[in-house]
């Protein structure tokens, strides 16, 4: 059953192509077949997560060399997440883009960029892994340009810049792994060979930092986390939400994998390369809280509060403990369905009252109740307010942190979290207070209904009901990556 792992990474290829051969120019073709074939997409990756096993060599390029695809738990948990996402930001696009202008276009690289996703989540050893991680950046960039203004020029050339410097440093911790490895599979525990790394300790475990941090500026690490406040706002919202809550995401499967299937965390564990991460991604957290409890710009809000809570995952991962590395995964889950939610509630609410800065939000709550009451809850979900998504993922991740022994960071990183989940209620918080107090309306003299319609509505529903039940029922998942850092940790 081999085969299977191709049909998620060619499926959105074809569809791209489909689109590019015959452009559908009819909305109601153009709707019709983009929803359809992300629905089936989905269909497709949970079969190939279901039935796929084993690995299947695709591309021979050199003695040792393969581009080579495989599935395992960590596959299956992010490859379901794109697809599944992909799915409601398609949904959403349909009446946020209905009238702008190259839809066709932002279409084709939609596409093309969910099977670059694919790739990564499905690649079984670091070769397939980095050329994922290249296609993602090269296909996405054109959703972050495609305004094609000044501004939006600029975040997408800065994303360009910041992910090819990233990617140059995971390349050299592809050679360091290919020189003094058994081979670049991905194995649990390292494939490190300790009698090809004796004397060498010490490039080694400076290669495994630099990758660390190349692969964790996708999701925003210090002192690679400028592009995501440059991009983010110039991006059309679902294109943002996908930025935020996906490909953010795909940083942090590069990191697992390259920390935990390659490199080893027992190689890592209490060396200076592990105290450099925690700090790097404590000072991320921190860092990207304040400025976003600073910022005024709504979107650009929430692009800095994608920097804290992508490094709050990172810091779980650093800890190199199985109940932190679980609070990760379940983070990865619950940050991106809140993030996409809210980002889909700021593009509704910028198309609708044309603003942009929260300032000028007061009221709009009576005028669009249920847009602001699911940002409402997915506001509480980020905060960690119990029984949300956001409590049980920062929870596993504090109580890893403390179990973990780690000198000063042990208590430091709860203390951080604490702190850094204030300033999230601090500048998410404010907007719902100013939307439903009473108070001046949007124009001064009443609010007119302002709701969005059902492609709109649909997918904020179902992310906050996801954002509901992985704070009622975050075991099932917790479980999962529990059994996965069995192996791991």
């Amino acid at each position: 059953m081999g085969f299977l792992l191709l049909l998620p990474i060619l499926f959105p290829l074809a569809a791209a192509l489909a689109l590019c051969l015959r452009p559908l120019r009819a909305q109601r073709r153009r709707r019709a077949f983009t929803v359809a074939a992300l629905a089936l997409e989905l269909g497709l990756t949970a079969l190939c997560a279901a039935l796929a096993g084993g690995t299947l060599p695709l591309l021979p390029l050199a003695e040792g060399l393969c581009v080579t695809f495989g599935i395992d738990g960590l596959g299956r948990i992010f490859s379901l997440l794109v697809a599944f996402m992909w799915l409601l930001s398609g949904v959403f696009t349909q009446e946020y883009m209905a009238d702008r202008e190259h839809l066709g276009r932002y279409h084709v690289f939609l596409f093309l960029t969910e099977g670059a996703l694919m790739c990564l989540c499905l690649a079984a050893n670091y070769l397939t892994l980095y050329l994922g991680f290249e296609l993602m950046t090269l296909c996405s960039l054109p959703l972050a340009l495609h305004t094609q203004t000044g501004p939006a020029r600029r975040g997408g050339y800065k994303y360009l810049f910041y992910s090819v410097f990233g990617a140059c440093l995971g390349l050299l911790g592809f050679y360091t792994v290919h020189t003094y490895g058994r081979g670049t599979a991905f194995a649990p525990g390292g494939v490190l060979d300790p009698a090809k790394v004796a004397g060498h300790e010490g490039f080694v475990a400076a290669a495994a930092f630099l990758a660390v941090v190349g692969f964790g500026a996708k999701a925003g690490l210090f002192p690679l986390h400028a592009w995501l406040p440059a991009a983010h706002p110039e991006a059309p919202a679902g294109a943002s939400a996908l930025l935020s809550g996906v490909i953010t995401k795909g940083g942090v499967l590069c990191v697992i994998r390259v920390v935990y299937y390659q490199f080893g965390a027992a190689f890592l564990r209490g060396t200076w390369v592990q105290y450099a991460w925690l700090a790097l991604a404590l000072v991320t957290v921190l860092l990207g809280s304040m400025l976003a409890y600073q910022e005024k710009l709504f979107k650009k809000r929430l692009a800095y509060s994608t920097v804290s809570q992508a490094a709050y995952i990172l810091f779980g991962l650093a800890l190199l403990q199985p109940t932190a590395f679980a609070g990760a995964i379940l983070h990865v889950v619950v940050h991106s369905a809140i993030k996409d939610g809210l980002f889909f509630t700021a593009g509704a609410v910028i198309e609708k009252t044309g603003q942009t800065d929260v300032r000028a939000l007061r009221g709009v709550g009576r005028a669009m109740p249920f847009t602001m009451g699911c940002y409402t809850v997915l506001s509480l979900g980020l905060i960690g307010i119990p029984p949300l998504g956001g409590f049980a993922s920062k929870w596993l991740l504090a109580e890893g942190s403390l179990a973990s022994g780690i000198p000063v960071f042990g208590w430091l990183g709860p203390a951080v979290l604490l702190v850094s989940a204030l300033l999230t209620a601090g500048y998410l918080f404010p907007i719902t207070v100013s939307a439903f107090l009473p108070g001046a309306d949007l124009d001064g003299t009443s609010a007119p209904p302002l709701e969005p319609g059902p492609w709109i509505t649909l997918p904020l529903a179902v992310l906050t009901a996801l954002t509901v039940l992985t704070g009622l029922f975050p075991g099932p998942l917790a479980d999962a990556a529990a059994a996965i850092a069995a192996a791991l940790c």
